[in-house]
């Protein structure tokens, strides 16, 4: 970006913490306008890096389950666009939890979360997006039907593919419009849900993810990625 052109904005939904804070601290370093939204409870790092951000950085409250919620965002933002939309709020079940242990309440929570509510989000906020910007989700690679060899961590992974099967549909009915459609896959990176146990530290995965975001931004359709670019089979 030259001095003399207009900054860009990404409106990112869940960035309070871990990867989605990461995101929000990549964005303001490469210069650009960021709107961030988390939970109310946990907003303190969001509202401290606002404050030291010269106001690059605008920090709403949401949670992303909450339908009334979505839409009084909707409201606050309709008349304004952004560049970049991308929603980032998930959660996980216990990692012991199978398909046969997990119970109903615990499965509809992972998969409201994880599948339902982002697309939500991006059908009351697509308006919001210029004609040619980018609307994208971090998904994950266990949501490859593919790449499941081992079964594991299978209610997770059940709530990615489903998110990736809502994508894929919305990308069907907008297949006319320009925008870049992305499903991101950040690796498996140590945060509070990836664990300590996670191969790459969130430095090894966002600045990456970020760029490659970025890369893809005017190739229109639906692309799922990983954080390194490159394809992830579905």
């Amino acid at each position: 970006m030259t001095p003399s052109s207009p900054r860009k904005t990404i409106l990112l939904i869940g960035a309070s913490r871990g990867l989605g804070f990461a995101m929000a601290e990549e964005y303001l370093r490469r210069g650009w306008q960021v709107i961030a939204t988390g939970r109310a409870h946990s907003l303190e790092r969001l509202d401290a890096l606002a404050a030291a951000s010269a106001g690059a950085l605008e920090v709403i409250t949401l949670d992303i389950t909450d339908p009334a919620g979505i839409a009084d965002l909707h409201a606050r933002l309709a008349s304004r666009r952004v560049d970049t939309l991308f929603v980032n709020a998930g959660t996980k079940n216990a990692d012991w939890e199978g398909i046969g242990d997990v119970a109903t309440e615990e499965f509809v929570r992972v998969m409201v979360t994880n599948a339902l509510s982002p697309l939500r989000v991006i059908e009351a906020l697509q308006g919001c997006v210029t004609p040619t910007g980018t609307i994208g989700v971090m998904s994950s690679g266990q949501g490859s039907l593919t790449n499941n060899t081992n079964g594991q961590y299978e209610v997770y992974r059940g709530s990615k593919a489903a998110l990736n099967m809502f994508m894929r549909s919305f990308a069907a009915r907008h297949q006319d419009e320009a925008r870049t459609l992305l499903l991101m896959a950040p690796g498996w990176v140590r945060t509070d849900m990836g664990g300590p146990e996670a191969k790459l530290t969130i430095e090894e995965s966002i600045p990456r993810l970020v760029h490659t975001m970025l890369a893809h931004a005017g190739r229109p359709g639906l692309h799922y990625l990983d954080y390194l670019g490159r394809t992830v089979p579905w």
